[in-house]
């Protein structure tokens, strides 16, 4: 069974006058299917207004479906009843660390979340613990999270939510923030969640570098998935992203660029190992 299912869902985007008439409607999702496998790491990407973050806060149910149906480990989240279940196993994580962050003390703010859901002290400071590790981020457990860099706080906020135990995390831009020793800090934690505790991952993401070993690829576009597919398929059409005003990570379009010059170089190279050992091959 699929971790997460979208069935034909479609929100929009009301905005009415102050006498409550509606002055216009926008369509942030129309009609999207998706499905995510348990364990899968899954990156979406898309330029700003295709729908990707809205995607992302119905997999929470932050948002409901206005059509169609968002299960999320089978539970259909337009039931009011299944909303705490439904954030219980799909645990978010925002763009600005800040915003997730509460406590003063590094362990007490991985403990809260626990906590409110009445876990027992005992077990509560064994997922902090647990969770801290995972993210590189126990030796810190006593710092204050204002002292922290901003790739330190987002591993925070990653362990606070792994601490609830969910099955999936869903990361909305997350190192949009950050400089690029912090984005790899973020990427890196994530990557271990996903092979050694088997969390399944939906990156959001508009860094075209961090989804290369993603194990699938969706492309949103005006509230619709326009491609879909592995890494190697998706970055193999630069210009159909091009189209969707998406770059590509910088070695694929080098690769993309010998080619046109009439170099053999197969399509959608996605790492510098991979273009020299090609090139090493024709010199020899």
């Amino acid at each position: 069974m699929s971790i997460i299912e979208a069935k034909q869902l479609v929100h929009e985007y009301i905005r009415r006058d102050e006498e409550g008439n509606v002055e216009s409607i926008q369509t942030a999702l129309d009609h999207v299917d998706l499905h995510v496998e348990p364990g899968q790491f899954i990156a979406i990407l898309g330029h700003n207004g295709s729908g990707k973050s809205t995607l992302a806060k119905h997999i929470n149910a932050l948002l409901m479906p206005n059509e169609g149906t968002l299960y999320v480990d089978g539970k259909d989240t337009k039931d009011e009843k299944n909303i705490w279940d439904v954030r219980q196993t799909a645990g978010m994580v925002f763009q600005n660390p800040d915003n997730q962050i509460i406590a003063s003390v590094v362990e007490e703010d991985v403990g809260f979340g626990p906590e409110n859901i009445g876990v027992p002290t005992e077990e509560i400071w064994q997922r902090v613990e647990k969770s801290l590790r995972s993210v590189g981020m126990w030796e810190y457990r006593a710092h204050s999270p204002n002292k922290l860099s901003g790739g330190q706080k987002q591993r925070v906020a990653i362990a606070g939510v792994m601490a609830m135990q969910p099955k999936c995390i869903v990361l909305d831009e997350p190192t949009a923030m950050l400089d690029p020793c912090g984005r790899k800090e973020v990427l890196r934690a994530v990557h271990e969640l996903n092979r050694k505790c088997g969390v399944t991952i939906i990156l959001i993401t508009h860094y075209m570098e961090e989804v290369v070993d993603a194990d699938q690829i969706f492309v949103m576009d005006e509230g619709h998935i326009v491609m879909q597919g592995t890494p190697k398929k998706i970055f193999s059409d630069v210009e159909q992203l091009k189209k969707y005003r998406l770059d590509v990570p910088q070695i694929t379009l080098l690769a993309y660029e010998l080619k046109k010059e009439g170099l053999p170089i197969p399509d959608g190279i996605l790492t510098r190992e991979e273009l020299v050992k090609i090139l090493e091959q024709q010199v020899k």
